[in-house]
């Protein structure tokens, strides 16, 4: 007998993106199984192929969802950042900080980074799936030097400085704060890395006198 496809069709996809990414994130993508999480959701083997054709199909679902709700959180936060302040110095340092009180209000360390995790096991992966999580990193690069380059542009640096390396480095902070506060279970490393940051810039930027 033929299984019909699931009612709600799109809440159970949705809910099976979110439990493989919670599992992915906690023991990695080759320990992650089908079978676990058609258990998790409550699903057949048939209703999860109905979803998705098969792991890798998982994969990159869970990679450009991940990728979307990435890019429409940092759009909305500087974007609401911009419209407290037209100063482009300013409004990045005001985003920076709601960044990081994003970040405190959490109740548990953030359990990690979803592209990262995807880079440590990207022999995993295909081409497709390995060129869409570098596709999304070069994105926060160039996310970030486009406001560097605003700020550049009527704050000359008050020291040599690599933009596109200062573009990384929110990056490289991110995820090493979150590698650290999971290892070290402090909710309060990866903020604070933040506004760090956020001071290094105004260091650079900010006029003197």
């Amino acid at each position: 007998m033929l299984e019909t496809p699931p009612r709600r069709g799109s809440e159970t996809r949705d809910r099976i993106l979110e439990i493989a990414e919670a599992a992915v994130l906690a023991k990695g993508f080759a320990s992650t199984s089908i079978e676990e999480l058609i258990a998790a959701v409550g699903i057949t083997k048939s209703g999860f192929f109905y979803h998705f054709k098969d792991k890798g199909e998982l994969a990159k679902a869970m990679l450009l969802r991940y990728l979307k709700r990435d890019k429409a959180l940092l759009d909305d936060m500087f974007s609401r950042a911009d419209e407290l302040n037209e100063d482009p110095l300013h409004g990045f340092l005001v985003g920076l900080k709601m960044f990081a009180e994003m970040m405190s209000a959490l109740p548990e360390v953030h359990p990690g980074c979803l592209a990262a995790s995807f880079c440590y096991q990207d022999q995993l992966f295909n081409r497709e799936i390995r060129e869409l999580n570098t596709a999304g990193m070069l994105a926060w690069r160039t996310r970030f030097r486009e406001r560097l380059d605003r700020i550049e542009r009527r704050y000359p640096p008050r020291q040599d400085v690599d933009l596109d390396a200062m573009a990384d480095m929110i990056s490289t902070l991110v995820e090493g704060g979150l590698i650290l506060g999971r290892a070290l279970n402090d909710v309060t490393i990866l903020p604070r890395q933040v506004l760090l940051y956020r001071d290094f810039v105004r260091s650079v930027f900010a006029p003197s006198g």
